[in-house]
C-alpha cells in the first residue's frame, strides 16, 4: 500500500505569447484576479521538455476564489515562443480545452458574450450539465460547465477550473492510467457520436467517442476547500486521425501545457506510479532538497500519460499568505490532510488581488 494522496487539480498551465495580456485578459473574462505566485526566474529542471536547455520564462499561479482550480500562465522571457503550426481540432492529442465551473450558465453567457465575441450558443454536455465553449484572445477553448457549488462568494458568476477534456489515441489504454494511477474511478457517461456542443470548434461535425471520469466521494488535502472536485474527459476521433498538439514543441510553448495536480507523500507516489509503468520523467528534488518558486516552496514531478500529455504532481511545502510581511504558511508543520481555513485565503485575496 503506497502512502500517497492526490487530490484535486491544482493548475492547468497555459502557455502564451503575452503574459501580461493573457493573465488581463483571464482577470477580466473569468475572474482569476488572486495571485498565489509570480516568478521570473530559470527553469533549469524541465530539461527533458525544453530542448536539454534550461530557459529563462515568466509565470505566475492564479486562482478564482469562488473555488476551482488555477491557471498558471507561462511565458519565455528570452525564446521566442512556437504557437501549435495547425488550428486544433476536437480530439488531438493533449489538452485541447479546459473545464471552468460557473453556477449560472445562462446569466455567464449573457455577461461574456456582452464583452468578448467567441462564445458558442449555450447547449448541453451528454449528461445534459449546461455548458458552452469560449475562445480566449490566443485561441485557447476552453468549456464552460455549471456548477452550483462556490467557496467564497466573490460576486462572480464563473469559478476556476473545474477539469480538462484530453485528445486521445485509444480511450480504453488512457482510461486505464487516468483510473488507476489517478485515480478517477466512476465513468459518469460514455457516449459515441456527433456531439452539437462542439460548434465552435475545427472537426464538431464528425464521430467521436466521450469518456468523462470522476472521483468518488470527496476530495482530501489542504487546498481541497478551495481546488474543489474535478472531471477528465477522453475524447477520441473516429473519423480521422488526430495530430500531437507539443509535436515538435517545448513545454511551456503555447496552449495548456500541463495539468497539475496537489498531492501529498511524493516518495511514494513516486514508487506507485513507477509500479505502474508511469516513471516520474521530471522530479525537482530527488535529494530531497527544497525548490523555490518566488515566495512559495515545493517539490514538483511530471508523468506522462499514454499519448504523452503532461501529468505534474506539487507537494507544497510553503505558502504565501502576505509575502511582503513574511507571513507564511509552513506544510511540512501541519497535517496536509486537513483542510486551510477559508479566512487564508480570504486575507490572500485581500493583499494579492489583481485589476
Amino acid at each position: 500500500m503506497y502512502a500517497h494522496t492526490i487530490s484535486s487539480i491544482q493548475q492547468i498551465g497555459v502557455g502564451t505569447v503575452d503574459f501580461r495580456r493573457s493573465w488581463n485578459w483571464y482577470i477580466k473574462m473569468f475572474g482569476f484576479d488572486v495571485k498565489i505566485l509570480e516568478d521570473d526566474t530559470v527553469a533549469e529542471r524541465m530539461l527533458p521538455y525544453t530542448g536539454g536547455q534550461a530557459q529563462k520564462r515568466h509565470a505566475c499561479i492564479a486562482v478564482n476564489l469562488q473555488g476551482g482550480g488555477g491557471l498558471e500562465i507561462w511565458q519565455y522571457s528570452e525564446r521566442t515562443p512556437q504557437p501549435c503550426p495547425f488550428k486544433i481540432t476536437v480530439g488531438d492529442n493533449g489538452i485541447f480545452a479546459a473545464k471552468l465551473k460557473c453556477t449560472d450558465v445562462g446569466l455567464f453567457h449573457k455577461e461574456l458574450s456582452a464583452k468578448w465575441n467567441k462564445c458558442s450558443p449555450v447547449s448541453s454536455a451528454p449528461d445534459g450539465t449546461p455548458c458552452f465553449y469560449v475562445e480566449d484572445l490566443f485561441g485557447n477553448t476552453f468549456q464552460i460547465i455549471e456548477k452550483k457549488d462556490v467557496y467564497i462568494r466573490d460576486n462572480k458568476l464563473c469559478g476556476g477550473i473545474a477539469g480538462a477534456l484530453v485528445g486521445v489515441t485509444d480511450i480504453e489504454r488512457s482510461r486505464k492510467f487516468y483510473q488507476e494511477v489517478l485515480g478517477y474511478d466512476r465513468v459518469l457517461y460514455d457516449e459515441t457520436g456527433v456531439f452539437s456542443d462542439w460548434s465552435i470548434m475545427p472537426g464538431s461535425g464528425e464521430s467521436y467517442r466521450r469518456v468523462l471520469l470522476g472521483k468518488s466521494g470527496s476530495p482530501v488535502g489542504a487546498f481541497s476547500g478551495l481546488l474543489g472536485d474535478n472531471t477528465i474527459e477522453l475524447v477520441q476521433p473516429l473519423d480521422h486521425t488526430s495530430r500531437k498538439i507539443y509535436e515538435g514543441r517545448f513545454w511551456g510553448d503555447p496552449g495548456f501545457i500541463q495539468i497539475c495536480y496537489d498531492v501529498a507523500g511524493m516518495n511514494e507516489l513516486k514508487k506507485f506510479c513507477a509500479s505502474k509503468g508511469h516513471p516520474f520523467t521530471v522530479d525537482s528534488c530527488p535529494d530531497g532538497e527544497q525548490f523555490d518558486m518566488g515566495e512559495a516552496s515545493g517539490r514538483f514531478t511530471y508523468v506522462e500519460d499514454p499519448d504523452g500529455t503532461l501529468i505534474e504532481f506539487v507537494e507544497t511545502q510553503k505558502v504565501p499568505v502576505i509575502g511582503k510581511l513574511g507571513l507564511y504558511i509552513d506544510m511540512n508543520k501541519r497535517d496536509k490532510s486537513k483542510q486551510l481555513p477559508k479566512f487564508l485565503f480570504r486575507m490572500m485575496g485581500l493583499v494579492s488581488r489583481q485589476k
